[in-house]
């Protein structure tokens, strides 16, 4: 697999926990969207290590094509 799997049209909006580890689903085939389940496995695609720094609501990517990844950039909107 070269290229990932569009998971969504948009982004995932998440309450993340300030100091919590996330794993971000990069290959777009997870059934836990947006976090990785394992299914890159065999893709050639790992999931991104996400930190928060706060506890919030963030954005993460949904289309698999931010420039900012694992946060949505917006390129959902042009692909």
């Amino acid at each position: 697999m070269v290229d990932p799997v569009r998971a969504s049209d948009g982004p995932f909006a998440v309450e993340v926990e300030e100091g919590k580890s996330y794993f971000w689903c990069a290959c777009g085939k997870s059934s836990r969207q947006p976090f990785c389940d394992g299914s890159h496995k065999d893709t050639g695609i790992t999931p991104v290590k996400f930190v928060a720094e706060a506890s919030r609501k963030v954005f993460f990517c949904g289309c698999k094509s931010s420039k900012k990844q694992p946060m949505c950039d917006g390129s959902h909107n042009q692909s």
